[in-house]
């Protein structure tokens, strides 16, 4: 018994290998057998339907001149913005000196208009030093010509 239910089983699992190996085999004829049908269509078409053929290629060569151009126009936008940005960098160089000068020239108003004010109160102090050597000298001129009159 034991050997006829091991039989079995080794019958059995050869025949599952058998059905394994049978439905890969069928598959891959059906694959062959499709492939040997797209083969054909396309035979047919290169043969018989060549503006179809050509139909595609002008795509394809529109689609890649239509890349060149984008990649031409990329190229070109980019080296515009490069050059705008090195405007702005001398621009902003430019500007910085225009304000270092304004800031000298302010400097150097500030100074002097310090030094003015300085010069305005040393007058206004030596005026009044002058009027009353004025006033005193014009008093003792006065003061002498009573004692000798």
């Amino acid at each position: 018994m034991r050997c006829l239910g091991r039989k079995v089983e080794q019958l059995s699992e050869e025949v599952d290998s058998l059905k394994e190996t049978l439905d890969r085999n069928s598959l891959r004829q059906q694959k062959r057998i499709l492939e040997a049908k797209e083969r054909a269509e396309l035979f047919e078409r290169a043969n018989g339907e060549s503006s179809h053929v050509l139909r595609i290629f002008d795509d394809e060569a529109q689609a890649m001149q239509s890349a060149r151009s984008s990649s031409r126009m990329l190229e070109e936008a980019y080296e515009t913005g490069v050059a705008i940005l090195h405007k702005y960098a001398d621009q902003r160089d430019r500007l910085k000196s225009a304000q270092r000068k304004a800031l000298d020239v302010l400097n150097t108003v500030g100074l002097s208009n310090s030094v003015l004010k300085l010069i305005e109160r040393r007058h206004r102090v030596d005026k009044w030093i002058a009027y009353a050597g004025m006033i005193i000298t014009i008093v003792v001129m006065i003061v002498f010509w009573r004692l000798t009159h």
